[in-house]
């Protein structure tokens, strides 16, 4: 067998985000995605240009402390000046919270915007999409990316434009003060500009590739720890290799933060350097010009503080390179999801399916599924196989069938045929590439999705509840309903006995994805959740196929009462569930090979005579009756 480490040689992460670079174009788009609150924006901005503005105030009150206050021995001055300043640090406070308080208001409707179109956008995608990709690399880009694209707007627009201000204010100030200590300070700052350009391309590449370790982390935690992931691992017992694939991945995160931390570090070394030459300069250069007589004390105070005042805004241009391009990263990354389309696509001029219409058409429905070139995303798939196909081609081929309102069309053929294959295209998760799917007469591609959704109801071989109580699991297919339509539903389905002898009933929390429940209790509150929704056409895809026989039994009695003068198409593993259907259609290899009642199928001989003799090859005499 083989171990993790060696499985994982063999594939290789598509590294495609790693290298698209990010410019112009979405620096234009992310600002009219801004538009929406560019009022508060421009607020917001106005109050930093101010409160960057104000920065030389401190330093100049400290000139005139010191050369007028106390050199003259004016008391008085000293107070109102003292004064002045406790006035205006109250003041900048003010400025400081209203200003908080705007780029929270920025910050947040922005994340709400982003996650809300990101959201909405992944609901309409295609199954495609979603067989396709990683959970936990989507989930990072609702999340992770989503917030670093919103740092755009608040830290790294607000620090730009009060450091902007603040670097030419203060050093007008200073020039204006001295302009031979300012000119020698100003000189050693190329030293971080040009670091700045160094680390900034360097980490930005780092970055990106460290977050697309953590969706990956993310990806394999969210497989692991649900519980279908976590029954198969104790299943099999693959811990160590477990182990061992965890940490490599976590390891590749830990390098990447290592590397991020170091190039960090040096960066942050030369930003202490500098302002420390600088302040020599400061302190060397104008105390010698105060001693010559060429310069007060009180300016070489205030040339002291004020350059304080501009080493931090300094340092923060250096640095606002690398939180431009990861701000950027973010939202490129963002936008890559947005930007892809869905396969399957509403028309502008889609019209309702008529309520209770069920007739249901296959009409030479050819299909094959699409690659991922057209479905999905490289970063959000993870990992692929060297010289993986994604193409393999038609998997229906010209396939037809007709159910008339009220009858049941049964699906039967040997695995890989194309039967849950017919059933997908009903409901429109993906398109045929040729002929049509018809519902009540009209092509599934000219109708509305929530009328088409409302018109065709689905039972699959494993169904899905969600991790909240029976009560909302079953809401969730009529939010309307009332409790007693909720227990008439409960009734039909044969599993209102077992809600009721729990003790929280309705309120009963079923787990993720129910498995608190039985398969057999699952696919009654599946059945039930059907039955509220009163669809007009039903879909079963092998819903009893994983049951024991008294499961089964319970099942197939709450499917009775599900497919009563609805039109079904059902896809049988066991052929003697489908005995009585209207029309049974064989599949093979995609194509219908065989079509009939259960009789005309048997006498014709063929696939289906084959598949009942091999299910019930120990009762000859009824197949020969059959």
């Amino acid at each position: 067998m083989m171990n993790a480490g060696g499985a994982w040689r063999h594939l290789r992460t598509d590294r495609s985000v790693v290298h698209q670079r990010v410019g112009w174009p979405t620096v234009r788009r992310i600002l009219r995605f801004a538009r929406p609150h560019r009022r508060v924006i421009a607020v917001f901005l106005a109050l930093t240009v101010l409160d960057s503005a104000l920065v030389v105030v401190v330093p100049l009150l400290t000139k005139r402390v010191v050369d007028v206050g106390i050199a003259e021995a004016d008391t008085s001055l000293v107070v109102e000046l003292a004064a002045a300043m406790a006035v205006f640090a109250l003041f900048s406070a003010v400025l400081s919270v209203l200003s908080g308080w705007l780029s929270s208001r920025i910050g947040e409707g922005l994340i709400f915007d982003l996650r809300t179109q990101v959201f909405a956008h992944v609901q309409r995608q295609s199954m495609a999409f979603f067989t396709r990709t990683q959970t936990g690399a989507l989930v990072s880009r609702l999340n992770n990316d989503v917030i670093g694209a919103q740092r755009a707007f608040t830290s790294t627009l607000s620090s730009t434009v009060s450091n902007v201000v603040a670097v030419v204010v203060v050093g007008i100030t200073m020039l204006a003060l001295s302009w031979q200590v300012t000119l020698l300070c100003v000189a050693v700052f190329p030293v971080l500009l040009l670091a700045s350009r160094m680390v900034g391309r360097r980490l930005a590449g780092l970055t990106r590739q460290q977050m697309d370790g953590n969706a990956e982390l993310g990806s394999l935690m969210t497989e692991r720890f649900n519980v279908g992931g976590a029954m198969l691992l104790k299943l099999f017992g693959r811990r160590a290799d477990e182990d061992a694939l965890f940490a490599s991945r976590a390891a590749t995160v830990r390098d990447l933060g290592i590397r991020i931390a170091l190039v960090t570090r040096i960066f942050g070394a030369a930003m202490t350097s500098v302002p420390a030459l600088a302040g020599a300069l400061v302190y060397g250069v104008g105390g010698v010009l105060a001693i010559e007589g060429r310069l007060s004390v009180g300016t070489l105070v205030a040339l002291a503080l004020l350059l304080l005042r501009l080493l931090g805004p300094l340092q923060g241009l250096s640095n606002v390179r690398i939180d431009v391009m990861t701000a950027l990263v973010s939202f490129d990354r963002v936008f890559e999801v947005l930007d892809l389309p869905s396969l399957v696509q509403e028309k502008p001029d889609a019209v309702a399916v008529p309520r209770g219409a069920a007739t249901l058409e296959l009409d030479d429905v050819t299909f094959a599924y699409p690659d991922g070139s057209e479905a999905s995303l490289p970063s959000l798939e993870g990992v692929t196989r060297e010289g993986q196909v994604t193409d393999a081609g038609p998997v229906l081929h010209g396939v037809s069938l007709r159910a008339e309102p009220g009858r049941m069309v049964a699906l039967v053929g040997p695995s890989g045929a194309g039967k849950t294959t017919v059933t997908s295209l009903v409901a429109r998760l993906y398109d045929v590439d040729a002929g049509a799917v018809r519902v009540g007469g009209l092509d599934v591609r000219d109708v509305t999705l929530d009328s088409l959704e409302d018109t065709v109801g689905y039972v699959t071989q494993d169904a899905h509840l969600f991790h909240d109580t029976i009560r909302g699991n079953l809401l969730y297919a009529r939010p309307d309903a009332d409790e007693d339509a909720m227990w008439s539903a409960l009734e039909a389905a044969q599993v209102s006995g077992m809600v009721r002898r729990l003790p929280e009933g309705l309120d009963t929390v079923v787990g993720d994805r129910g498995y608190r429940l039985s398969g057999g209790e699952r696919q009654r509150l599946a059945i039930a959740r059907l039955l509220l929704k009163s669809p007009s056409i039903v879909v079963l895809d092998e819903a009893t196929a994983h049951l024991d026989s008294e499961s089964e039994a319970a099942v197939q009695r709450a499917l009775d009462a599900a497919l009563e003068g609805r039109t079904s198409l059902v896809i049988a593993h066991r052929l003697s569930t489908v005995r009585d259907a209207d029309t049974i259609v064989v599949l093979e290899d995609g194509h219908v090979v065989a079509r009939g009642t259960h009789e005309e199928l048997l006498a014709a001989g063929g696939l289906y005579a084959d598949l009942y003799r091999t299910q019930f090859a120990t009762d000859a005499p009824d197949v020969a009756r059959g």
